[in-house]
């Protein structure tokens, strides 16, 4: 495995077995000594489950800007997935697709290899490994056109790749030792099967997780001091990235009380299982029910905690220079020139006020706005909104846009028929040239009109192949 050497040096950087009593990493330790030292089964979940965070800190980074979430107004990061121009020599599509090949890897090697040799492994190491699994496949099947599903393989399409989600998922279940464990696995595989478009599998799997744990909450989390951290809340928090002016009340997800904080990244929640039965709902012309599951999403967003007292002095909305975001709470937002004018979406972070974070879900849609829903469209525009804005900063828009990246060009070269997956999937009914992001500023009137209100896009072009998956 072309991974695992490398993975087994990573490891000592957080295997306590594997470190000299005065802290100083043996460099002579190899994949024999590793397999024969006290616990490796428990190093090697650790080591992965640091590298899921890691992995998911690089998606929500970059996923976030290829979306109309944020516009990225500084040096750092891509400059080009904002346009969107998704090249398969790009040096961060190779990085992303590494990051799911690498977990797929580390997973079955702990699987195969590991657990042969580790009396102590555990059940719950079993699911962790296999969850992670899965989880790599999710992430091939929402954001590639095509991917190996082992080291060396053929391309396989994004639908195998959440099918054999699915495959893993069912085994995972075997191992689950809580409510709350299956509840997360049945959101993995409602997610799964609703990409795929198979509607009552959807629906099966959102309501035995619902069923098994209303309020899941599935996070990956870091750690400042062993140096896991969360490059995303560096971009969002650390002022790189701007929110489209609708989403300003959103921003940031991820934030700062001491300099040492690292805020997890959710990668499952009860919200997703609600937002699935009420889309189905819609694609089954029961426009009542689906309203009962917004209201129903509606109330677990409420509930949702919040971290009060944020001071976000410092984001002044112009930052790195490239354009100038509104930074007034007087500014009334329309999502598009066709849209009324609304307040409360720009909030004040200007001295001396301090702000709400929604680090969980939060949501400008109230259940007065759900209430006046009469026709298919506008509940399904609805859903859309939500959706962007429960998963904010999540890095999941991007798949919601019907956007695929391409095959990486290590991997085009060394694959047979691969040139059919190196051109990205960018819909046509997707704005070029930044588009995306763009906004006009009235500052006499102190309103604001974003250029595109991609929800309605979605909706109107809700019988395409690349959105909308139960149309």
């Amino acid at each position: 495995m072309r991974y695992i050497q490398m993975l087994l040096a990573v490891l000592l950087l957080v295997s306590c077995d594997l470190v000299k009593p005065d802290d100083v990493v043996n460099p002579n330790v190899d994949e024999s000594a590793f397999l024969n030292s006290d616990n490796p089964m428990e190093t090697w979940v650790n080591g992965t489950e640091k590298e899921f965070a890691l992995c998911m800190s690089d998606f929500v980074e970059l996923m976030e800007i290829l979306s109309d979430n944020y516009y990225n107004n500084y040096t750092r990061s891509s400059k080009v997935f904002d346009i969107p121009q998704l090249l398969y020599t790009d040096a961060d599509v190779t990085r992303l697709q590494r990051n799911v090949g690498k977990l797929r890897e580390m997973a079955d090697y702990g699987l195969n290899t590991v657990a042969r040799v580790d009396a102590n492994t555990t059940d719950a190491d079993r699911f962790h490994l296999l969850y992670i699994k899965a989880y790599s496949f999710v992430l091939a099947g929402d954001f590639f056109l095509a991917l190996p599903v082992q080291s060396g393989g053929e391309l396989v399409e994004w639908q195998e790749q959440l099918r054999t989600a699915m495959t893993v998922l069912d085994e995972a279940l075997g191992y689950a030792q809580t409510d709350a464990d299956r509840a997360f696995v049945h959101a993995l595989y409602a997610r799964a099967a609703y990409r795929l478009g198979e509607k009552a599998l959807a629906q099966s799997h959102a309501a035995q997780s619902l069923s098994l744990d209303a309020t899941l909450c599935k996070q990956v989390k870091f750690d400042s001091k062993n140096g896991v951290l969360n490059t995303a809340q560096e971009a969002i928090w650390g002022t790189w990235f701007q929110p489209l002016p609708r989403l300003d009340f959103l921003d940031p997800k991820y934030y700062q009380l001491t300099s040492t904080d690292q805020t997890p990244i959710t990668v499952a929640k009860a919200e997703e299982n609600y937002l699935i039965l009420a889309e189905a709902a819609v694609a089954e012309g029961n426009l009542g029910s689906a309203k009962t599951q917004l209201g129903n999403l509606l109330q677990l967003v409420k509930a949702r905690p919040v971290q009060t007292d944020v001071d976000d002095q410092l984001e002044g909305r112009y930052n790195g220079g490239h354009r100038h975001f509104p930074n007034d709470p007087n500014y009334r937002v329309q999502a598009s020139a066709a849209d009324s004018l609304r307040t409360g979406l720009i909030i004040d972070r200007r001295a001396p006020h301090l702000i709400t974070v929604h680090y969980i879900s939060g949501t400008s849609v109230t259940q007065a706005m759900i209430d006046g829903l009469t026709t298919k469209e506008s509940v399904l525009e609805t859903i859309y909104l939500l959706r962007q804005e429960v998963f904010f900063a999540e890095g999941r828009r991007p798949a919601d846009l019907g956007i695929r990246l391409p095959v990486c060009e290590v991997e085009a070269a060394a694959v047979k028929g691969a040139s059919a997956y190196t051109t990205a999937l960018i819909p046509s009914f997707i704005p070029l040239n930044q588009g995306l992001d763009d906004f006009t500023v009235d500052e006499e009137a102190q309103t604001v009109t974003i250029a595109y209100n991609m929800n309605r896009v979605i909706v109107d072009n809700a019988r395409s192949n690349e959105v909308v998956p139960f149309e």
